[in-house]
């Protein structure tokens, strides 16, 4: 058996991140559907069985006429669990939504060199906008409005 050196290099998934985007719009729209006409934010509690997990906060940044940024981030989160809070561009005119920063305004590349010095993977930009998709997927079948204490 020989092993090449050479690996083959990255290609982005055009078709996947498309539709990566396309859903994470979907799911956001049900979730905050007046983020084009107002500046907004919502807060989703996170629950599973009796165990509270945090709070979904999505927050308008920038509403324009053809986009939106939006902050979505985890509040009240478990101890053990690192804190999740990244931007996201919606384009109302593509119906797509895709992350554009993630942990404290760091700009996301489509593709990283690898190894590369901050040792992000490759295909991270692709990752996280799964994982954008994945939380507000869990977001809609398991969160609940949080009612205001009297």
């Amino acid at each position: 058996m020989v092993v090449s050196p050479a690996r083959e290099r990255y290609r982005v998934d055009l078709v996947g991140l498309q539709a990566a985007c396309e859903a994470n719009y979907a799911r956001l729209m049900r979730l905050l559907p007046e983020m084009r006409s107002s500046q907004s934010e919502r807060r989703i509690g996170m629950t599973q069985g009796d165990q509270a997990l945090g709070v979904l906060a999505l927050e308008v940044l920038q509403a324009c006429p053809y986009t939106t940024t939006l902050r979505v981030r985890q509040e009240h989160s478990l101890l053990w669990l690192p804190v999740p809070q990244m931007e996201v561009q919606v384009y109302h005119d593509a119906r797509m939504a895709e992350v554009v920063s993630a942990e404290h305004a760091r700009r996301l590349r489509s593709i990283y060199p690898y190894p590369n010095e901050a040792m992000h993977q490759p295909d991270e930009k692709a990752q996280l906008n799964l994982f954008l998709g994945e939380w507000l997927s869990h977001c809609l079948a398991w969160g609940h409005e949080l009612a205001a204490v009297r």
